[in-house]
């Protein structure tokens, strides 16, 4: 065989495998979203459901806050834990999710057996706080808690290193347009052991939020889980580096 039909097929097969990868991103991104439904009847109150982990979840949302809607990250992210629940066995496991939002992912992981701890700002745990308890409550082994957290505000005082022991830390859409990049990163600092895990699902939306991967990347070993390009979203892994060679910097603007 000549160099130029070796590259012909070669490029044939690069083809090939381009589509097979994907149309099977295309069925299990159909599959995530066939977890999601919607009421046969309109009420007073805006909710959507979801199927996961043997389930039923009804999730009451907001229309007028960006952290009171199901986004499709949380759904990329539950649907990892429930189908890789033996290689991530959260049964016992002590999990905080960040930015928590309605509580779709805590939730998830409460039901597969987690303590869950489930935060987000203050404004927001009114709505968290009745999705968590009218989900989880009798049906799973940890009743899951609904705390405060302010990123970078009072960490120490409220997550003391000392006692706070995380074996997973999960978020879910946490990094778009907003000015607390800076205050994001030192939250998963503080809050990261050496064994801790990180599970984040992010949708890439604009250049800076490539920034911050480039800076999470300065503290924590990231690995690519999942990627769905047709949703702008990847699902990563991440543990933390030494603390001794690397510290936070600053976001450029």
């Amino acid at each position: 065989m000549d160099l130029k039909s070796s590259q012909c097929n070669h490029l044939q097969n690069e083809l090939i495998k381009e589509r097979q990868e994907g149309e099977e991103e295309e069925q299990i991104v159909a599959e995530i979203m066939r977890r999601r439904f919607f009421p046969a009847v309109i009420t007073h109150k805006a909710w959507e459901g979801f199927h996961f982990a043997g389930h039923e979840i009804r999730i009451t949302e907001a229309i007028d806050c960006y952290g009171a809607v199901v986004w499709p990250s949380a759904l990329v992210l539950c649907y990892f834990l429930e189908t890789n629940s033996k290689q991530y066995n959260l049964v016992d496991k002590n999990v905080i999710e960040i930015g928590a939002g309605t509580g779709l992912v805590s939730i998830v992981a409460s039901l597969l057996g987690a303590l869950v701890t489930a935060t987000d700002l203050p404004e927001l745990l009114g709505n968290l706080q009745h999705n968590v308890v009218r989900n989880t409550k009798m049906k799973c082994k940890h009743q899951p808690h609904v705390k405060e957290l302010s990123w970078g505000v009072d960490l120490e005082k409220n997550f003391p290193r000392s006692s706070c022991q995380f074996d997973y830390i999960m978020a879910a859409d946490v990094v778009y347009h907003h000015p607390f990049l800076d205050e994001l990163l030192l939250t998963f600092d503080h809050l990261c052991k050496n064994d801790t895990v990180i599970l984040w699902a992010m949708r890439f939306r604009l250049e800076k939020e490539n920034q911050f991967v480039g800076r999470f990347q300065t503290l924590f070993n990231l690995e690519v889980l999942s990627d769905f390009p047709s949703l702008n979203i990847t699902l990563y892994k991440a543990m933390r580096k030494s603390r001794m060679t690397t510290r936070p910097s600053k976001l450029l603007v």
